[in-house]
């Protein structure tokens, strides 16, 4: 979508909900101050991964959640099927999934040592999912992207993901001939070790770090279960 239509839109959105963008966006802005991009917990001793999974259904938004073992058996799962409370646009997922999430979350009983979302950390301009719900929850938080806003990846083997002069993430690329991925601290976890854990959980065929593909599959099947019943 070009800027103009970006703007467009933004102020159609504005008009309809009575949203304040810009002080949303200085808000985020402060917020990610507050992100800790050091090693909370010695990764190396972690067993319980957790990741979620978000779809949409209608006016509702369905927050998969799942904590899994070095085995990647399934300890504990748990969703949240909410009515979405903020409408879409780019750069601010945090305020439309953050709220089913924390809600799924809430319903484990046993909570992860580590999260991993299908969203950008703090390779976002400003706040990104990751980094929103590790701040939000205090759980060490990895981002895993495939696309970039505001960055690009540098050096001569393209490895890492720069903005302004910092080095904000690391691309993966897990599977031959397949579109890199893009991962990034959310929050408490540095750089290295959150490429590192990402690239450790990979179990091909799948292209993304397995925890997230659990959750993506519990989702489609509690998606089954919601349409059936609805």
């Amino acid at each position: 979508m070009g800027e103009n239509l970006l703007d467009t839109r933004k102020d159609e959105l504005s008009k309809r909900y009575g949203i304040d963008f810009d002080k949303l966006e200085k808000e985020q802005i402060k917020l990610a101050k507050d992100l800790t991009i050091k090693d909370k917990i010695d990764f190396s001793l972690v067993d319980r991964f957790g990741a979620v999974e978000n779809i949409f259904i209608k006016n509702k938004i369905l927050s998969c959640f799942i904590v899994v073992d070095k085995d990647f058996e399934i300890i504990d799962q748990a969703y949240a099927f909410e009515r979405i409370p903020f409408p879409y646009f780019p750069g601010f997922r945090g305020y439309r999934e953050l709220p089913a999430m924390i809600k799924a979350l809430e319903r484990l009983n046993e909570k992860p040592d580590i999260v991993f979302i299908s969203a950008q950390g703090i390779i976002h301009p400003r706040l990104g999912l990751a980094s929103h719900f590790g701040l939000v929850t205090n759980i060490p938080s990895v981002g895993v992207s495939s696309s970039l806003i505001e960055c690009e990846a540098s050096n001569e083997d393209a490895s890492e993901i720069i903005n302004d002069n910092e080095v904000v993430g690391k691309v993966l690329i897990s599977k031959k001939e397949s579109n890199p991925l893009y991962i990034s601290p959310g929050n408490n976890i540095t750089v290295n070790s959150s490429y590192d854990i990402s690239k450790k959980l990979i179990r091909l065929p799948h292209k993304r770090p397995e925890p997230i593909h659990i959750a993506a599959k519990y989702a489609r099947n509690v998606k089954k279960e919601l349409v059936i019943e609805d």
